[in-house]
């Protein structure tokens, strides 16, 4: 797994959702009986852990934000931050499969 392929995973989702009005995130998922903003800040928070133990520091939680629309700008916040982190192979390729599952999700 390559950084490219994981940015790519990314820019796929955000295409996916960064145009959504609220009503289409409050929009339960296909997968599972959630809010699919829901969904989303899963994934947020799975890929800053996973940047967190990229850096050797202690996991944070992600604020769940009042306003949904922000949750792609969060993804690519959290992704630029595991990126800056220079992650092995395999936590690049477990952080793809998180965004392409919960691309496929919603």
């Amino acid at each position: 797994m390559s950084v490219a392929e994981l940015e790519q995973a990314v820019r796929l989702l955000v295409g996916q959702v960064g145009h959504w009005e609220q009503p289409r995130w409050a929009a339960t998922a296909t997968t599972g009986n959630v809010p699919r903003a829901d969904l989303v800040h899963r994934l947020v928070q799975e890929v800053a852990n996973l940047a967190a133990d990229a850096e050797g520091q202690p996991r944070r939680t992600v604020p769940r934000l009042d306003n949904d629309l922000a949750l792609p700008d969060q993804l690519r916040v959290v992704t630029a931050d595991l990126l800056a982190a220079g992650p092995d192979a395999k936590v690049l390729a477990r952080a793809a499969a998180e965004v392409t599952a919960t691309r496929n999700a919603l």
